[in-house]
């Protein structure tokens, strides 16, 4: 199989920008199919930028983005939307509806895909199973998002997230905020989906524990582009100031050993 081949997505030459702020300028990605890679970068690198632009909610000024083949920034609307049921995402703080609960959350990318044919019974069982898979007990189902802990609302995300069966799942720093032990469980969580399910992964993350414990590569963001792709050992290798910084710090030194 070519290399392009095992491209589930590939972005090329993007910019993107916010008036005269430049935040990408000659971007180039891959993702392969299967893998976990992990985006690092400075603060003010773009790494959510970068998330929020494959998945369509940042328009770059210049590039291309395609997915599963497809490109997103060309295509008619509705081979467009085939593809976005493809993928689930988890923001940063979980992006739930405060007014419904857990279950309803879960419930409701599945309502939305009429097409599924799905009776309510049917969206009500799936739903359970999504947050069973998610690592929630039954009984946060019928819970409100406030009345949930910051690990357990990230874990309604990921529940939802994961609702239609995603090939492709994208994390924006799904760590950020948890404990040293909520954070390590909740690798070892995204870890055995990925397995199981046979996901590609998309994770912006600074968690270096992160890294080393689920990401098969890792795509370091720098000079508004992406300035090295490869596994730890590799980025241990890059000549950059900010990349030596980062993996040769006691934190990453600390994270290798716990590895």
């Amino acid at each position: 199989m070519s290399g392009a081949a095992q491209n589930i997505i590939e972005v090329r030459g993007l910019r993107t920008q916010f008036g005269a702020q430049v935040v990408h300028d000659g971007l180039d990605l891959d993702v392969r199919r299967g893998e976990v890679l992990g985006v690092v970068g400075g603060s003010g690198t773009g790494k959510s930028v970068l998330l929020r632009t494959i998945i369509g909610l940042n328009r770059p000024a210049a590039g291309s983005v395609r997915v599963l083949g497809v490109d997103m920034l060309r295509a008619p609307r509705a081979e467009r939307a085939r593809v976005e049921r493809s993928w689930g995402v988890l923001f940063q703080n979980g992006a739930l509806f405060s007014s419904l609960t857990v279950q309803q959350n879960v419930e409701a990318p599945l309502r939305e895909a009429r097409d599924l044919g799905l009776d309510d019974a049917d969206i009500a069982e799936l739903a359970r199973l999504r947050i069973a898979m998610a690592g929630l007990a039954p009984g946060a189902a019928a819970k409100m998002p406030a009345e949930l802990s910051g690990g357990m609302r990230k874990r309604a995300g990921l529940a939802r997230a994961l609702a239609l069966d995603p090939q492709i799942l994208f994390l924006d720093e799904p760590t950020a905020g948890l404990d040293p032990i909520g954070a390590a469980a909740f690798d070892q969580l995204i870890g055995r989906l990925q397995r199981a399910l046979g996901l590609t992964v998309f994770m912006v993350t600074h968690d270096l524990d992160s890294l080393n414990a689920v990401c098969d590569r890792i795509a370091v963001l720098a000079e508004r582009r992406v300035l090295a792709v490869g596994t730890m050992e590799e980025m241990l290798a890059v000549d950059h100031p900010w990349v030596r910084e980062y993996f040769h710090g006691p934190r990453a030194r600390a994270a290798l050993r716990a590895g």
